[in-house]
């Protein structure tokens, strides 16, 4: 048995849950910020304090780690190894894209069988972060840094069915006219959606070193421009 905190920060939305066995037990969410500064540390709290008095021992934390908000991400891992250190906790990061993936792959079950999946994260003015994978979340393509154009995914499109999601898909609906792309609308990253790949980190004993644990902050992508180029 399994019983995880969860710390997602990296966009707008602040969200903070606990999960046993996969199970949902205890979610704060603020979509409305960025307020992380804010609500984090209250939400925290009050995940801690439900867990301390069910007598649920923590097994491990499990924090988003990026592409994302530079700001958001530092308040979000800052946290999660603050608790890790006081509670002796191991560390689980989980890669914000392929979060996004996870409600894609729970509730559409239209997708075909060959599709590709696109989540996206907003850089300002027609770029995204973004990463394609499969249906088993292998990775087909690494994450970069894109500049939307017509023929941007052309090679995938091609060949597959693609699907973008997330904060970045919808400005970019407008310019892949594709009929191989496909979008879904209202996804992003939230606590409640790392579940299954906590488990998973647990399960293959996938754990960061708490010392020098970074988070994703997109800064290699583009040489010259400030770390915090998304807040």
């Amino acid at each position: 048995m399994s019983c995880i905190l969860h710390i997602e920060t990296s966009t707008s939305a602040c969200s903070v849950a606990v999960s046993q066995d996969g199970q949902n037990l205890f979610e704060q969410k603020d979509l409305n910020g960025p307020s992380h500064n804010v609500v984090l540390g209250v939400f925290v709290d009050e995940a801690l304090s439900f867990a301390d008095s069910h007598a649920l021992p923590l097994d491990a934390v499990a924090v988003s780690c990026g592409p994302g908000s530079y700001t958001g991400l530092r308040i979000g891992v800052s946290m999660a190894k603050g608790i890790c250190y006081g509670r002796n906790l191991p560390l689980i990061g989980l890669p914000t894209l392929q979060v996004q993936c996870v409600p894609v792959l729970l509730y559409h079950d239209e997708l075909p069988e060959d599709a590709l999946l696109c989540p996206m994260i907003d850089a300002r003015r027609m770029e995204v972060y973004a990463a394609i994978y499969d249906r088993a979340l292998r990775t087909v393509r690494e994450t970069k840094a894109d500049i939307v154009e017509e023929d941007t995914y052309a090679e995938f499109l091609n060949e597959h069915p693609v699907y973008f999601f997330g904060e970045g898909a919808a400005k970019s609906k407008e310019r892949l006219s594709h009929p191989n792309a496909h979008f879904i609308e209202g996804i992003r990253p939230l606590a409640s959606m790392m579940f299954p790949l906590a488990e998973k980190a647990i399960a293959l004993g996938d754990f960061k070193d708490v010392a020098y644990f970074e988070p994703f902050y997109l800064k290699e992508f583009i040489p010259g421009k400030p770390k915090n180029l998304l807040g």
